[in-house]
């Protein structure tokens, strides 16, 4: 149905003021949507800012408490928890141990608040000597032996008591083996959201200082999806759904609005989007000379990725915006 012209048709008119545009807003945001990155590290008393991460925090587990506290005033709805090891080796030990430091950070969180939404991410990068999300021999990258791995890993977060686990690895077949993992030892009700489509991006590097986590030979383009390609990451998503995922994510969010926005067409699952390291210290960068507006442009990032169709946001500004709504 097509409307009058101008001059009977004015969309000026439902712009005339706050109230009336806030009234037929059709995007709405809100504490609940956000996810908050905790970088869970050893030691005692340690709250250490990140280079490049302005506010972001390495904190040591028995800080957690307090920034569970924080984050369940401002009504954020889930924390996505990475681990900062003290050792790494060749077959990523401290990832799956129990009493890792993913493992302990959980048990804090869950001890300090039980009903807050604690994701754990899963992946081998930040626990291997190599940086590389999965086993490797000779510079290869072995997909198959590096599933038992993180099965092991997720099944040890639930075991501490996880709510949901995030592969974030890329390996091939590894939502089907944490799925199956889970099962078997009756950790069923432990839902997965799959980084299903992650992209070989530019806008990691922040956290991957934050996470020694930057791969110490080649690059992570051979598992890791190419930038150009957005049909391969609807196949990605597919296959992670007929595995097994609850969940399903696309990273980094703003340089991918269109796979958001291609994936919340196709699929009726939960769609997360990582508004990633890179994305946040480019607005913090700009913000600190004074070339734009940091709320505002936070807030119209966070709004772009939730028009694009997402259910849920991963981002460092998830305090901050909470408390800005």
């Amino acid at each position: 149905m097509s409307s009058p012209a101008f001059p009977q048709t004015r969309l000026r008119r439902l712009r005339r003021s706050g109230a009336l545009r806030q009234l037929v807003r059709e995007t709405h945001l809100d504490p609940s949507q956000l996810v908050y990155p905790l970088f869970a590290c050893e030691g005692q008393g340690v709250r250490q800012p990140l280079d490049g991460l302005g506010d972001i925090l390495h904190v040591s587990v028995d800080q957690l408490a307090d920034e569970v506290e924080e984050i369940r005033r401002l009504g954020i709805g889930a924390v996505l928890l990475f681990g900062v090891p003290a050792a790494k080796d060749d077959v990523a030990s401290g990832a799956y141990d129990e009493d890792g430091i993913v493992q302990r950070g959980v048990r804090a969180l869950k001890a300090a608040a039980a009903d807050t939404v604690v994701i754990t991410d899963v992946c081998l990068c930040a626990y291997t000597s190599h940086g590389h999300c999965g086993l490797v021999q000779d510079e290869e990258i072995l997909n198959d032996l590096s599933l038992e791995l993180l099965a092991r890993t997720a099944l040890s977060h639930a075991e501490a008591g996880a709510d949901i686990v995030a592969p974030s690895d890329m390996m091939d077949g590894r939502v089907g083996a944490i799925r199956s993992a889970l099962d078997q030892e009756s950790r069923g009700d432990v839902a997965i959201m799959a980084y299903s489509a992650k992209y070989a991006s530019a806008f990691y590097g922040p956290f991957r200082d934050a996470s020694s986590s930057a791969p110490a030979f080649g690059d992570r383009r051979t598992y890791q999806l190419d930038p150009a390609n957005g049909r391969e990451a609807m196949r990605e998503i597919a296959l992670d759904i007929q595995e097994g995922a609850d969940a399903v994510m696309v990273k980094p969010a703003l340089a991918y609005l269109d796979v958001v926005a291609s994936a919340r067409d196709r699929f009726d699952l939960p769609l997360a989007a990582y508004n990633t390291s890179g994305e946040y210290a480019m607005v913090k960068g700009a913000a600190a000379r004074g070339w734009l507006d940091e709320r505002q442009a936070a807030l119209e990032m966070l709004t772009a990725i939730r028009r694009a169709g997402c259910d849920l946001i991963i981002t460092y500004w998830a305090k901050r915006a909470a408390s800005w709504f």
